[in-house]
């Protein structure tokens, strides 16, 4: 056999045994691994949307998803009529691990990506995305260590959309290193901090200059009728340019909640208001900081809220409508993160062919204004196919 065909028949046999493996961690029961079991989930989703743009057709992930701080804004409308965009970028795929150690507690790891956002790939011939690393993390007896969403925020409030987020303005949305304990509806972590910052000369400064991590707290009280949840944050603020420190503190409060009706319908509410709460909200549609000419520098003020109705039409048929809102004190000046206020509301319309497969359509409409009074909206239908597994 020559060493062409060797190379042919090993590759063959390594295709064959990743599929093999990829079918059997797929499915309802685990793999196992040596001592771990191994569980292989995600799905496949794809989006197809019709965009009308009162001031420009939108840039970057703005055809992709909804993102407040990009909804452009101008004097008068541009009426350049609308576009259509369709992609598989929200696909994702989870693999998530269970070690059993000493006796018996047990090590959970979890791994997840999906091709939102990433740089690589085009719609001219092969749409390829490079992936992206969502979560990244293990939890060991009241530990959590990794990357994975903000304590701040509510998974159980997450309203349910067309869109990768739907409720983008009003909802504290993030993800991050953390190292994290909860116990008994208790939590408390420190988190990655990062401070954005606006001046009156250059757009929006990313710094990394803190020195101390954000320091979250929650309690999640669950009840018969769903959950309430509050939470705090507080955070150093800081900027360091041409041998000058500048720091300010920032602190914000959280309150969220989830109300069951017996009919299976329920509500969904959402609110956080503080001083540099900056990029917890909005998709950072809000600076963290203000640096102003005189050198004074400040935490930037800002308040977003989500309410949220989901009505059941059948075990497997729902609507929700949503109603999304941030509201910014920006300081006159500033030149990078100019939103004054922007909000968002939106009506869809999701069913469930069989369990793992479901189709949605949604109308959105959002509008924006800056601190200078100018303001711009965005209309939209969009649609999705998704097959979970």
């Amino acid at each position: 056999m020559n060493s062409l065909t060797q190379k042919t028949l090993t590759k063959r046999i390594l295709a064959s045994s990743l599929l093999a493996t990829m079918a059997l961690v797929s499915g309802a029961e685990a793999a196992n691994i040596a001592d771990t079991a191994v569980k292989f989930s995600g799905y496949i989703k794809v989006d197809a949307m019709y965009t009308d743009y009162s001031n420009g057709e939108g840039i970057g992930p703005l055809r992709d998803i909804y993102v407040p701080s990009l909804v452009q804004t101008g004097a008068t409308d541009d009426n350049l009529g609308g576009r259509f965009d369709a992609h598989a970028k929200q696909s994702r795929f989870r693999f998530t691990t269970n070690t059993p150690v000493d006796g018996e507690d047990v090590i959970i790891g979890v791994f997840e990506l999906d091709f939102l956002l990433t740089s690589g790939g085009d719609e001219r011939v092969a749409n390829s995305y490079t992936p992206r690393m969502r979560h990244a993390y293990f939890k060991y007896n009241n530990w959590l260590v990794g990357q994975t969403w903000s304590t701040i925020m509510d998974l159980g409030a997450l309203v349910e959309s067309v869109d990768f987020i739907g409720t983008t303005d009003g909802v504290a949305f993030t993800r991050q290193p953390q190292i994290r304990y909860s116990n008994n509806g208790f939590e408390v972590a420190l988190e990655n901090p990062e401070t954005t910052v606006g001046t009156s000369e250059t757009g929006r400064i990313t710094t990394d200059d803190n020195s101390v991590p954000d320091l979250i707290g929650t309690y999640t009280m669950r009840t018969s009728w769903g959950h309430i949840k509050v939470g705090g944050i507080l955070r150093q603020l800081a900027y360091e340019t041409q041998g000058e420190n500048y720091s300010d503190i920032g602190l914000a409060l959280s309150l969220s909640s989830r109300i069951n009706f017996s009919n299976g319908d329920d509500i969904r509410i959402q609110a956080a208001s503080g001083s540099g709460i900056g990029r917890y909200v909005g998709v950072n549609a809000a600076n963290g900081a203000f640096l102003d000419d005189e050198g004074n520098f400040d935490a930037v003020d800002a308040t977003a809220i989500t309410l949220a109705y989901r009505h059941l039409w059948t075990e497997r048929a729902r609507t929700n409508f949503i109603f999304s809102a941030l509201d910014v004190d920006t300081v006159s000046g500033m030149v990078g993160s100019r939103t004054n206020d922007v909000y968002s509301t939106r009506i869809n319309y999701i069913y469930n062919i069989t369990k793992p497969l479901s189709v949605g359509l949604e109308y959105t409409y959002a509008k924006r204004e800056t601190v200078d009074g100018f303001d711009g909206d965005m209309s939209r239908i969009q649609a999705m196919a998704k097959y979970a597994f």
